[in-house]
């Protein structure tokens, strides 16, 4: 089978046809790179995954024009991609983001690594490396409810759970798993988005660092954020509210600390987060750092702000088990020059006293 006997043999055969004719292809990478999962340690061993992953990335970075089907699409017209990458030019062009859906297939691990190789390359705009992400979560995370998992239009890629236990571990683990590659960069996401997965990582007990760098993420851009986004469930032992609103306060600081230096006493404690911090975690704040510097919260963006909070109470007032002590230091977050009026908050009062009061 080696060199060592005859020149011409089947190592070199099979070696010579993966570089020149699978690697070259797109569509032939992906499947080979969704085969790895079925042998991954030979995979592995073999450099299979390894190579295949790189293949890929190198098309996305280099070549955004060579591959313009989607996956689904390239699925039904088999023979417009031969096996050596070229393309025949029968349909309009994709958007810059064709390859998001194709790789969106993928297993979280090799989806990881292939967007972690991707990221690597400093190429693509953050904006689209988000929309990958965007498309992934939809793709994979089911929808949320107080209650936990309420429906998903997929199983989990590479797994068959057998409880659901596991079934939450899992959603947990790609959660965090999409987590750990937003970009730092402020517009890479929606506030929308970074709320929704605050919301599935409180429901999926995701780790205190995921939340963490979730909140950071949308403090960064709250005057994106509508009150019905902020409407996180509350899953606390030690809090009957209907909502968390800890995790909201947190949100609110990141967003006033905006253009600030770092704080160089300890933060005030909170039951919302635990103290255990993760190394990427340790190792992002140096970027947000870096973010807060270049995207210091505008005096119109203080002013929406102060609006959506007071909205906000005006909903979380409604809950008969919100204390009076966190209606006041959520109210009381907000400098008084970013309220130029008290109507909203008046009303958030006037609710909050005659639930008390029922």
């Amino acid at each position: 089978m080696t060199e060592d006997v005859e020149k011409g043999n089947l190592i070199y055969k099979v070696e010579v046809f993966f570089n020149s004719c699978i690697l070259r292809g797109w569509k032939d990478s992906l499947v080979t790179l969704q085969s790895t999962k079925s042998f991954p340690l030979w995979s592995e061993d073999l450099g299979i995954t390894n190579r295949t992953i790189d293949a890929i990335a190198l098309k996305i970075l280099s070549h955004p024009s060579k591959a313009n089907l989607s996956h689904s699409y390239s699925r039904r017209c088999r023979d417009d991609v031969s096996c050596n990458g070229t393309e025949i030019q029968r349909h309009k062009p994709a958007s810059k983001g064709w390859w998001a859906e194709d790789i969106a297939e993928l297993g979280i691990d090799l989806y990881w690594r292939t967007m972690a190789a991707i990221k690597s390359g400093g190429k693509l705009p953050s904006n689209l490396i988000g929309e990958a992400l965007q498309i992934y979560a939809s793709r994979w995370l089911p929808s949320m409810s107080k209650d936990g998992i309420a429906s998903s239009k997929h199983d989990i890629p590479d797994s068959f759970p057998d409880s659901v236990g596991e079934v939450t571990t899992k959603y947990r683990l790609l959660l965090e798993s999409i987590v750990s590659l937003l970009p730092l960069e402020r517009d890479a996401v929606s506030c929308s988005f970074l709320l929704k997965l605050l919301k599935a990582a409180s429901i999926l007990r995701a780790s205190s660092s995921s939340k963490m760098e979730l909140a950071r993420r949308v403090g960064i851009q709250l005057e994106e954020a509508t009150v019905c986004d902020l409407l996180i469930p509350s899953l606390s032992y030690t809090s009957d509210t209907l909502y968390d609103v800890d995790i909201v306060i947190a949100i609110l600081e990141q967003f006033m600390l905006q253009g600030q230096s770092p704080p160089t006493s300890p933060p005030r404690d909170k039951a919302v987060f635990e103290r255990r911090r993760s190394r990427s975690a340790e190792n992002i704040d140096f970027g947000f750092q870096e973010s807060r510097r270049s995207s210091s919260a505008s005096h119109s963006s203080k002013l929406k702000v102060a609006k959506l909070i007071d909205r906000y109470l005006q909903e979380v007032a409604r809950d008969v088990n919100l204390s009076l002590s966190k209606m006041i230091e959520l109210a009381e977050a907000i400098p008084d020059f970013a309220r130029p009026d008290h109507d909203d908050l008046y009303r958030a009062i006037d609710i909050f006293l005659k639930v008390i009061c029922i």
